[in-house]
């Protein structure tokens, strides 16, 4: 049987994962009468929930004799990582582009990455069908997006489908038939090459372990392509790190390929399939797989370095250990680091006194994600505010540059701008885009993007949409005005009292509400200036034996501000914390006795 290798590429929400659903149905891998569900490939909960993909995963379809691999990829820049390595393993891409969105960062980000490994791009401009798609404007633009990153003229003549995704159909033509997906089914096996591996087959067996998984009866598990040779189940191989020393030796005692949506057991792994093996213990992703004899490892793909850092430490606080089952700093250390041998895109090192650690990423969502499975296995933590990690390039300090794409309606242009001008963003390009909205794209320090999509959706009314991609290292470009609001701290412990929060609405807002556990030194709101303001929460209502008509009137509050875990890591400042457990995200001074606070603040001015 023929084999092809594809993967699916895109900006975030231009349909991959969608479109992928439908390639399953039409290759006929569900029975009539199966139930199905939407979004099939993300099979995360936070991915479901969320309606993103997060962890690229693998699937294999058949067509007219020909098995197709095919790896869908996400979208979001801080999931770089997952792309990057997944591009080593296939011989051809499906660039999805919106007909009316056009190119945007990722689509930049990712087609740069697969124009670098010389493979030779499909495009499909996706969701033709929507009113305000312009499919002509938006191949023009992939065209000069190919061109503006140095595209050989292989590469430069590529072929074009118009398809919709949700209507399960692609056309060579605009005004086609519309009525299935053949003619890309067709296209990926007349225009992608057949793996070179495939000639190959008579060498000894190599692999490049690209993900790294888990099973609870297999343990470790290694997803890759096979790049020469062949492997048997129980044979006996060796795993190479990078610079070719020698990790271990073990027997593959699983062999498992992709079939439609699960993964079966086969006897014989052949060059240019991707599969997956198990009976290691130490080898993980980026080592060489192969047989006894090989003594050369295969070169991985470089990735692109981490440019946020947040430190995880275990929880202090008052209210410490009564949700969660993880609390210990050793387990918090083991997680992060089984965390880190999978996902080559974050960085773990231990802090000076051990009982926190550095964990460096791409940036605030790639972080929220970890900390949001974290909390549903189980684990307290106390998270600090992102960092931005700085580079010394020829004696002078560096920071990483994001390429920031907004779209607006006309009216909120200008308060965006001046906000960006204000974190020392320079604007690139402005210009009015599809469906009569304002296209603002901007070069930006990442230390001036921290926080500032929370308020981005309050001033464009979330009308608004805004992309990152990291796009230079630059000179350090001076101070950035963090947040101007002082927060209300707690003065007592206990719980919140309706009465108490009902007299102290006036100096802002409050993020807890009538019942709520607090503690001295936790943050209960923002305050209406700039200072820091403690407060009483539970000081409740003096009782008389005097009854007036009117006195006992139940108090109506302000419903409270609640946080999500991002909003909450990016709205913190250097000296909180953000406490969460399995049930609860709390803010929190980082430390909660006043006297001690004072004590650090004098010690830092001074």
């Amino acid at each position: 049987m023929q084999l092809r290798n594809i993967a699916i590429i895109a900006h975030v929400d231009h349909g991959k994962t969608t479109l992928v659903d439908e390639l399953l149905k039409q290759s006929g891998i569900y029975r009539e009468n199966q139930a199905t569900v939407e979004r099939a490939m993300d099979s995360n909960d936070l991915e479901r929930e969320r309606g993103i993909t997060i962890l690229a995963k693998a699937t294999s379809v058949e067509w007219r004799g020909t098995r197709i691999n095919i790896v869908d990829t996400p979208g979001h820049a801080d999931f770089g990582g997952e792309v990057e390595r997944i591009l080593s393993m296939v011989d051809g891409v499906v660039l999805l582009v919106d007909a009316a969105e056009g190119p945007m960062p990722q689509t930049k980000f990712v087609t740069s990455k697969a124009l670098a490994l010389g493979l030779r791009p499909i495009v499909v401009l996706n969701k033709v069908d929507k009113h305000d798609a312009e499919p002509d404007r938006a191949l023009d633009e992939v065209f000069d997006l190919f061109a503006g990153l140095d595209a050989d003229e292989h590469q430069l003549d590529f072929p074009v489908l118009y398809a919709s995704g949700r209507s399960g159909w692609a056309d060579e033509e605009l005004d086609g038939p519309r009525k299935n997906l053949d003619a890309l089914f067709d296209l990926v096996i007349r225009h992608v090459p057949e793996p070179r591996q495939v000639t190959a087959k008579d060498e000894p067996f190599s692999m490049l372990a690209t993900t790294l998984g888990g099973d609870a009866f297999l343990g470790r598990i290694l997803t890759g392509r096979v790049e020469s040779g062949t492997l048997k189940t129980g044979q006996s191989i060796k795993a190479l790190s990078r610079d070719g020393k020698e990790i271990e030796r073990f027997r593959a005692t699983k062999i498992l390929a992709f079939r439609g949506l699960s993964q079966q057991p086969i006897d014989v792994a052949e060059a240019g399939d991707i599969v997956s093996i198990a009976g290691m213990a130490k080898a993980t992703v980026a080592d060489t797989l192969c047989d006894t004899a090989v003594s050369e490892a295969i070169p991985a793909q470089p990735i692109d370095p981490p440019t946020i850092t947040v430190t995880f430490g275990i929880n202090t606080s008052p209210l410490a250990g009564r949700d969660g089952s993880k609390v210990q700093s050793r387990v918090i250390r083991d997680r992060l680091l089984k965390e880190a041998e999978s996902n080559v895109a974050i960085k773990v090192s231990e802090t000076p006194g051990g009982e926190a650690f550095e964990v460096a990423g791409r940036g605030e969502l790639q972080m929220g994600v970890l900390i949001e499975n974290m909390r549903r296995e189980g684990f307290e933590l106390s998270v600090s505010r992102p960092q931005v990690i700085f580079r010394e390039i020829d004696g002078v300090q560096h920071e990483p540059i994001e390429e920031v794409t907004i779209d607006v309606d006309e009216e909120y242009s200008g308060v965006v701008v001046e906000k960006l001008a204000t974190r020392k963003g320079d604007l690139a390009e402005m210009r009015t885009g599809a469906g009569g909205k304002t296209r603002i794209v901007a070069h930006v320090p990442s230390r001036g993007l921290i926080g500032y999509h929370g308020e981005f959706l309050t001033d464009t009314r979330g009308t608004g949409v805004l992309n990152r991609v990291f796009h230079e290292w630059a000179p350090f470009k001076g101070n950035i005005p963090g947040r101007r609001a002082g927060v209300l701290i707690s003065m007592e412990n206990g719980n919140a009292v309706a009465y108490a929060i009902f007299n102290l609405e006036d100096r802002g807002h409050f993020f807890v509400t009538t019942g709520e556990q607090v503690y001295q030194g936790m943050i209960l709101g923002e305050h209406s200036r700039e200072n820091d303001l403690e407060v009483n929460p539970l000081k409740g209502k003096k009782l008389t034996n005097v009854r007036a008509s009117g006195t006992d009137e139940a108090v109506r509050l302000t419903p409270p501000r609640k946080l999500s875990l991002e909003e909450a890591i990016a709205y913190i400042d250097t000296d909180e914390l953000v406490e969460v457990t399995p049930n609860h995200i709390r803010l929190r001074k980082r430390h909660l006795d006043p006297h001690e606070r004072k004590r650090v603040a004098k010690q830092l001015a001074s």
